[in-house]
């Protein structure tokens, strides 16, 4: 009896001693107090990899991808000894748990817990807080008992290339001590700011879609863990206080009761915690839960406990930084909130893990859901049908597929899968807002944005897919390439950087039997006398890319215009130029530089707009204004001589914002259309309004993300590709006039069809231009009114965009 009492304990303090001997402080290893500098990104990795090395009994450290910088992405896996023993047991053990129709939980099951820090680079405490917070778990004396029932997953940094950036930055500016005044260049941060990654996209806006690397990487691990629990770390103004969840209105409809009333259990827990210490927060505001693509409604649509936490810091905070109150804020200051929030969390879970699990394996009942999201594609949707499967397959949404003889193909999403309700939140065709104060767009409907057709069926398709075999094309007069997006320009792009001659048709023709619509690419073997055969080349691309290309018998078409026709336009390579730097969004900027970069795979060339004075306009051809306000416009010289050069053949695509200030110019003769004013009697109370309501009546005059569906004139080349109609996604509430003399060719015309969130004093607009072209002498100019390229995720909107490079004037 007096071994009982006596001897175990001694070992269990044994093995405490002999735990937190091994965990090295921060401060230990990086030869400064944590919260004195900012931690680099090969610090971090170097300290969880001792770490991990140190501590094999409790830590994992598991690389997960690579960013396009060469960083590391990576996880720490953290947990009792017995299960870290067991761990790959106790992930299978949970995922079968979740694919058994939500039934009962696992008795191997654990309480998968998921931190994720530094989405944004420059809000840069969240690296710094997550090492705090694994040191605090790791050197607590009750470590083995408070983990026993939970793995917990720590990702440090998931925007490694946009948080060095910040912190270089930041470290070339600053001095030996930090200066807290905001005024101060330390303070500054220039463009195109370190909050996005390489290709600047924001990647808390990129969860659902998954267009990066880092995204695509760090989903594949996340559903191979399915987390209970998710908590995303932010940085806001330096000037707000502490924001924590329960999350502001709208609620997505799909959100669960506990998932709502949980958020306020952990609210409160951590509320306790921050009185304590006298600190400030708030909740309720700001920060709703209705997008689908954000670290917390992600996994929220997933089934988890998602949540948001914003300290005060971000690009403005450096190392320390006087607020508006007169108080100073330091790093140190930003670490504790967040580690305080972290270790407050985990309490709040573990004090209710049976009804967290319970509750998670609930969300998966979708109690035998027969039916099935059909998509009938034509063989002009191949591309698309391929684009959409790639989304499905990210997100690990089962559905069948059959491809028919004829390049169409079926495909069916069953709803009696896992991915049930984020199946029906991706589809949703309207989304119903509890309120219209929301963050982000309030409408993404899938196949409007793949331009995608489907119906909903009962009748499960038992079709079967014909195989296909591309790359054995006989050697012919020529080849046709159906234009149609995805892969089919990916192929164009390598044939004209190969120096092959390509042509597309302006108008219908057939021949051999086959129709082919305008915008057909067309290679003949005329005019392509190469050192390597056209043949072996046509069908390399045709097996490289998977594409179908069907060989042309001879130069004489059944109807149509015959292959030595004007109408037959050749191809000139494009010599593209995009603006970038200040006064452009880097938003707009890269996610045109990311299509021609990573997917288009086409050369561009990024010049500053401060460089645009001494820029050779002789070597250019086409250039792409992104989004934003451009200061050389304003320079009557500068203006004149784009005039000339646009008059002599050049080529303008301008987008969204910079619009509004190339239509002020006297060559261009575009005019803005103004907000529909009220009935004069209504008028004469305009200016009575209640103070307290001034936000939400300010909404009257925006549109929050909503699609419109367009008229097309898919008789121009710009248009080559689609049906009569497409889907746009409006951000803004700008709508220009039809152009009198110029190309119309997507407009919205009277009672427009849209979905989404839309002000009362915009929704009565009708009559307005969101795409066309201006002829101005030889050249062209191409509006985009709204953002094609959205988010890399809007893919009907990329064939139009290419269009407008490769096809518009030639």
């Amino acid at each position: 009896m007096f071994w009982k009492f006596i001897k175990y304990p001694l070992y269990f303090l044994f093995l405490l001693n002999t735990l937190q001997s091994q965990v090295t402080s921060p401060d230990a290893f990086l030869g400064f107090s944590l919260g004195e500098r900012f931690v680099h990104h090969h610090q971090v990795v170097s300290y969880f990899k001792e770490e991990a090395q140190r501590n094999k009994a409790n830590v994992i450290y598991s690389q997960y991808g690579t960013t396009n910088e060469g960083n590391p992405l990576f996880v720490v896996i953290i947990s009792s000894a017995d299960n870290i023993k067991r761990i790959e047991s106790i992930r299978k053990a949970h995922l079968a748990s979740i694919s058994n129709n939500g039934q009962a939980v696992n008795p191997d099951d654990k309480c998968i817990v998921w931190y994720s820090y530094n989405v944004h680079g420059n809000e840069a405490s969240g690296t710094d807080a997550a090492i705090m917070t694994y040191y605090k778990i790791m050197t607590d004396p009750q470590f083995e008992e408070k983990f026993k029932d939970i793995i917990f997953i720590l990702d440090p940094c998931l925007n490694p290339d946009g948080r060095e950036r910040y912190v270089n930055w930041f470290y070339s500016v600053s001095g030996a001590s930090p200066n807290s005044n905001v005024k101060t260049r330390e303070h500054q941060e220039p463009w195109p700011g370190g909050r996005t990654n390489h290709y600047y996209f924001d990647l808390n806006r990129d969860w659902a879609w998954q267009t990066q690397v880092e995204s695509q990487a760090r989903m594949k691990l996340y559903h191979q863990w399915m987390p209970q629990v998710h908590a995303d770390f932010h940085e806001q103004s330096y000037n707000d206080p502490y924001y924590f969840a329960p999350a502001a209105e709208p609620y997505h409809k799909a959100i669960t009761s506990f998932q709502r009333s949980f958020q306020i259990v952990i609210g409160r827990k951590i509320a306790n915690a921050f009185d304590k210490y006298g600190w400030l927060y708030f909740t309720n505001e700001r920060f709703d839960l209705f997008y689908p693509s954000y670290g917390d409604t992600y996994p929220i649509y997933n089934g988890a406990i998602g949540m948001t936490f914003e300290q005060a810091g971000g690009r403005s905070a450096g190392l320390s930084v006087q607020t508006r109150d007169g108080e100073t804020l330091t790093l140190k200051d930003r670490i504790l909130h967040h580690t305080t929030a972290g270790l407050t969390t985990l309490d709040a879970v573990r004090e209710n893990i049976s009804e967290v699990m319970n509750e998670f394996q609930k969300y998966f009942q979708n109690d035998k859901d027969e039916r099935y999201f059909s998509f009938d594609l034509k063989m002009e949707d191949y591309e698309r049908g391929r684009s959409f499967r790639q989304l499905l397959d990210r997100n690990q949404i089962r559905y069948s597929y059959a491809l028919r003889a004829d390049f169409s193909s079926l495909l069916q999403i069953p709803l009696s899968q896992q991915k049930n309700k984020l199946i029906n939140i991706l589809m949703e065709d309207r989304s119903e807002l509890s309120d219209s104060l929301t963050y982000d767009i309030t409408a993404w409907n899938i196949p409007k944005a793949y331009g995608l057709k489907y119906k909903i069926t009962t009748k499960k398709s038992t079709e079967e897919s014909v195989k296909q075999v591309f790359g054995n094309i006989k050697n012919a007069y020529g080849y046709a390439i159906d234009w149609q997006g995805g892969n089919c320009l990916k192929a164009l792009s390598y044939l004209l950087q190969q120096n092959v001659k390509v042509r597309y048709a302006q108008k219908e023709f057939s021949i051999d039997s086959k129709n082919y619509r305008p915008g057909t690419l067309v290679i003949l073997n005329e005019g392509n006398n190469r050192n390597k055969p056209l043949n072996d080349i046509i069908n390399y691309v045709s097996s490289a890319y998977q594409i179908p290309i069907f060989p042309i018998s001879g130069g004489m078409v059944d109807s149509g215009n015959d292959m030595g026709s004007e109408m037959m336009r050749l191809i000139h390579p494009p010599k593209v130029v995009l603006l970038t730097g200040e006064g452009t969004s880097s938003l707009s900027a890269g996610e045109v530089w990311f299509y021609f970069d990573k997917e288009l795979e086409y050369p561009i060339n990024l010049i500053q707009t401060d460089q645009f004075q001494s820029l050779n306009l002789d070597e250019v051809n086409v250039l792409i204004l992104p989004d934003g306000y451009y200061s050389f416009l304003n320079d009557s010289t500068q203006s004149e001589t784009l005039e000339k050069w646009v008059r002599q053949g050049g080529k303008i695509i301008a987008l969204e914002g910079s619009i509004d200030q190339l239509s002020g110019l006297k060559w261009m003769q575009l005019k803005r259309k103004k907000l529909q004013r009220e009935s004069s009697e209504k008028n004469k109370y305009a200016d009575l309004r209640k103070y307290d309501e001034r936000e939400r009546n300010s909404l009257s005059r925006y549109i929050q993300g909503a699609i419109y569906k367009t008229d097309l004139d898919n008789s121009h080349p710009l248009a080559f590709g689609y049906p009569a109609y497409y889907y746009s996604l409006k951000t803004d509430n700008t709508f220009y006039e039809y152009m009198k003399d110029g190309w119309n060719v997507g407009t919205i015309r009277k009672n427009p069809e849209y979905v989404g969130f839309v002000g009362s004093a915009v929704g009565e607009f009708s009559d307005a231009l969101i795409t066309g072209v201006k002829d101005v002498g030889l050249g062209e100019v191409i509006f985009f009114t709204d953002d094609v390229l959205f988010r890399n995720f809007w893919e009907n909107g990329k064939l139009m965009f290419t269009n407008a490079v490769f096809l518009v004037g030639q």
